[in-house]
């Protein structure tokens, strides 16, 4: 079992070891004294599962993790993902080379630690890629996002600029689907570790460390970096078949697979009080189960003081408050401390009706019910204006208390905007458009996003035309 290579100018042999006593075969190499010697190389001669020698290794000089680790744990930015859909995209710089910004409608998929840019929806790129054509991806680690008005006359444009020189503009005309691409990019950004030295791999390196079958593998990690490029050929020739006996394989599985299921539930985590419960992103029951109501008490809260303050200024909930304001609430909201909305900070009404509509957007299931999306949507479709309203009627009636009670509480405020509406310049309409995409969203978006938008809109601006018919007449 000897092959032989005229394409490099070191030799290995392997060499038993007889002092350390773990049975495995150490490697020896052995600097040419010219270009002509012949290469002479040998292979270990423990058999797989299957009884067939490993398949020898790519000769290209690849980042070493993608031979040695890919049959061992999964890449982490492949373990899930966490936002997808449509965005407006320009590159403006490609290497710190700066380009002519050129807009195209992208498909976005946003994981632990990459971004993935897609001319069509992610189903079907991969259909395509068998044909040779491969998403842009943007490797997160050490990457800055910021907010950047001055790079473009769009509104809601920010930039993504990584190690490598690379800078993006992504952009949308709706507020709501760009501030939560910023916060679920910018939240990515800051999970991954800082330090421009440390790439992916080493991410994974780090997670299998203390296994003893891996302590070979660090030791040759470190070895490859410092040889000269002649020397990389044998030394991952090496490395690959001192790794890749199926019993460290599986000994590492085996390990991984115990850490895993050993891990604490979120659940366990809140218990014993070492993750507090969050009032932004929790479902609407478990918020209100928490404070034993069925409408939230920061809804309520933020209620009272645009009704108290805000009800006559020119277009309240469509002009957006200052972001860093309003992630400072939430930040107070999110950690229980007291909340005063009559307090000088709060004194902007645009920064409360901006956390309110934040609080919606992050429900992880919204205040319309996935379960009820596509019949709020046929209700809405049709032609007799009294067999919406009363269809609409009875939905609501079945709705969850939480929601149903939290939707009256909110729509009867929205009504008394509407009541204002020539002095702030906000109708049914405009309050449509601003809450339809908050409160209603289909579970699976994919390819009608503006046929529901327009739905979504036309539900709201109905349930504030005919609220009393819908919720009944209030008794205050």
């Amino acid at each position: 079992n000897m092959q032989k290579s005229t394409n490099s100018d070191s030799s290995v042999e392997p060499l038993s070891s007889t002092c350390q006593g773990t049975g495995a075969v150490q490697m020896r190499v052995k600097n040419a004294n010219s270009h002509h010697d012949r290469l002479s190389q040998s292979k270990s001669m423990i058999l797989t599962d299957t009884g067939k020698l490993p398949e020898p290794i790519s000769r290209h000089r690849r980042n070493l993790s993608q031979h040695v680790l890919k049959d061992i744990i999964p890449p982490l930015e492949q373990l899930m993902v966490e936002k997808e859909g449509y965005l407006q995209k320009a590159k403006i710089a490609d290497g710190g080379k700066k380009l002519r910004k050129n807009w195209a409608t992208t498909w976005i998929v946003l994981s632990s630690q990459k971004i993935e840019f897609y001319k069509e929806s992610k189903q079907q790129a991969l259909s395509n890629m068998k044909t040779g054509h491969k998403p842009e991806s943007v490797d997160l680690c050490g990457a800055q996002i910021e907010w950047a008005k001055e790079k473009s006359s769009r509104k809601n444009v920010f930039q993504v600029r990584i190690l490598r020189g690379n800078e993006f503009l992504l952009q949308s005309d709706i507020e709501f689907i760009i501030l939560d691409w910023f916060h679920a990019i910018k939240n990515a950004i800051d999970r991954l570790p800082k330090d421009p030295c440390c790439p992916s791999r080493n991410l994974e390196l780090f997670k299998i460390q203390r296994s003893s079958s891996t302590e070979l593998l660090s030791h040759y990690d470190g070895e490859i970096k410092e040889q000269k490029p002649e020397h990389r050929k044998s030394l991952m020739f090496r490395l690959h078949h001192s790794a890749s006996d199926t019993s460290d394989k599986n000994r590492v599985k085996s390990r991984l697979k115990k850490f895993i299921t050993r891990r604490p539930s979120l659940k366990t985590l809140q218990e014993k009080g070492l993750i507090k419960d969050q009032i932004f992103g929790s479902h609407l029951h478990t918020v209100c189960e928490r404070e034993n109501s069925t409408v939230p008490w920061f809804v309520k809260q933020c209620i009272e003081a645009v009704e108290k303050r805000g009800l006559d200024v020119d277009g309240i909930y469509r002009v957006s408050g200052n972001l860093a304001t309003i992630q400072k609430l939430r930040f107070i909201i999110n950690q229980e401390e007291k909340l005063n909305l009559d307090d000088s900070q709060w004194e902007d009404i645009h920064v409360v009706t901006g956390a309110l509509k934040m609080f919606f957007r992050e429900l992880p299931e919204p205040l319309f019910p996935y379960s009820f999306f596509e019949r709020f949507v046929e209700a809405i479709k049709k032609q007799d204006n009294n067999a919406r309203i009363e269809t609409v009627k009875s939905l609501v009636q079945k709705l969850p208390p939480p929601n149903r009670d939290t939707m009256k509480v909110l729509f009867r405020h929205l009504t008394k905007i509407v009541a204002k509406a020539s002095k702030n310049l906000m109708s049914t309409q405009g309050l449509g458009i601003v809450f339809g995409p908050t409160l209603l969203r289909a579970e699976n978006e994919m390819g009608n996003m503006a046929v529901h938008m327009v739905y979504q809109n036309q539900i709201v601006e109905l349930m504030l035309s005919e609220y009393n018919k819908i919720f009944g007449l209030e008794e205050d």
